[in-house]
């Protein structure tokens, strides 16, 4: 197993729980009032499932050790960071331009899934 993307899975799946708690309760309002509780939840959302696909290949990475199995734990990782972080700087900054970055951290996320099936198959 791969203690790093088991780490940094359970890092981010469990700050996604705090964050969404915290958008639930404490942020609610100022969220609403600029009609962004939806991109805070799908931030909080695809963080969460970013955690779990790290968990995934932290697992899996003993089992299956073809190169592409690290290179799909970067891409999530990377995915997950972007993706999420440049949601959660829309509802932090109310700087749309931040939406134009989420893109990437999209693309990423599904190279990410794309490289696990690779590393998967080559073993």
């Amino acid at each position: 197993m791969n203690k790093f993307f088991l780490q940094l899975g359970a890092v981010l799946a469990g700050l996604s729980v705090a964050l969404g708690a915290f958008g639930a309760h404490a942020f609610k309002a100022s969220l609403e009032a600029v009609d962004r509780v939806d991109t805070f939840e799908t931030a909080a959302r695809y963080q969460m499932y970013g955690g779990l696909a790290l968990l995934l290949v932290g697992i899996i990475s003993g089992q299956f050790t073809h190169k592409f199995i690290r290179y799909a734990g970067n891409a999530l990782l990377f995915g997950t960071l972007v993706f999420s972080g440049s949601l959660y700087l829309i509802c932090a900054t109310g700087v749309t331009l931040w939406g134009a970055v989420a893109p990437i951290g999209g693309s990423s996320l599904m190279l990410g899934w794309l490289l696990l099936l690779i590393g998967i198959t080559k073993k």
